[in-house]
C-alpha cells in the first residue's frame, strides 16, 4: 500500500494543491474541502505543527544597533543637504531582535518549502501586506498546542457536495 494518496493528479499538481490546502488552513484556522483531500493536508498541517511546537523556544534575543531613518510629523523622512545634495538623517536605534538557534533556523526553511506566501488584503491595494505564517506558526499557534501530544487538526463531515456527491469535510484547527 502506498504512503500516500494520489489524488488523481499527476505529483507536481497534487503537491502543488496540498501546499495551498495546508496554506489556507494555517492561515484562516479552518477550509472546506473533501475528505480525501482533508486527511492529506492534515497529515501536513500536523507535521508542520509538531516542528514548531519543539523549536518554538529555540532562539537567543539578541540587542543589535541599527540606523533608521528619521521623520518629521507628517512620517516623511528628513532631508539634509550635505555638499549640495540631499542626504537622509539618520538615527542609530538599539533594537532586541529573535535570533534563531540552528535547529530552529532548519525547521523555519523546510516550512517556507511548504507554505506559500500569504497577502492580507486591506481597504486599499496600497494597504495589502504580507503575513508570516511561519512566525505565526512560532508565535501563535505553537504556544496554544504545547500542551498536546499531537491530533491539532479535526476533520468534521459536512455532507455530499451537489455535483459529484464527494463527501466534502471541514478541516480545521483544534
Amino acid at each position: 500500500m502506498a504512503g500516500y494518496r494520489k489524488l488523481g493528479r499527476t505529483s507536481d499538481q497534487r503537491k502543488a494543491m496540498l501546499r495551498g490546502l495546508v496554506t489556507a488552513l494555517l492561515a484562516n484556522g479552518k477550509i472546506v474541502t473533501t475528505e480525501m483531500r482533508a486527511k492529506e493536508a492534515a497529515k501536513i498541517a500536523e507535521g508542520l505543527i509538531a516542528m514548531a511546537v519543539k523549536e518554538k523556544d529555540n532562539y537567543e534575543t539578541v540587542t543589535v544597533k541599527a540606523k533608521v531613518p528619521r521623520k518629521d510629523a507628517d512620517g516623511k523622512r528628513v532631508k539634509e543637504v550635505v555638499d549640495g545634495k540631499k542626504k537622509t538623517v539618520f538615527d542609530e536605534v538599539e533594537k532586541t531582535i529573535k535570533k534563531d538557534n540552528p535547529s530552529r533556523l532548519h525547521a523555519r526553511r523546510k516550512m517556507l518549502k511548504v507554505l506559500y506566501p500569504v497577502k492580507q488584503a486591506g481597504e486599499t491595494p496600497k494597504k495589502t501586506k504580507e503575513v508570516d505564517l511561519v512566525a505565526k506558526l512560532f508565535d501563535e499557534i505553537a504556544p496554544k498546542y504545547a500542551s498536546r501530544n499531537g491530533g491539532y487538526t479535526r476533520i468534521v463531515k459536512i455532507g455530499q457536495r451537489k455535483g459529484d456527491a464527494a463527501m466534502e469535510v471541514l478541516l480545521e484547527l483544534v
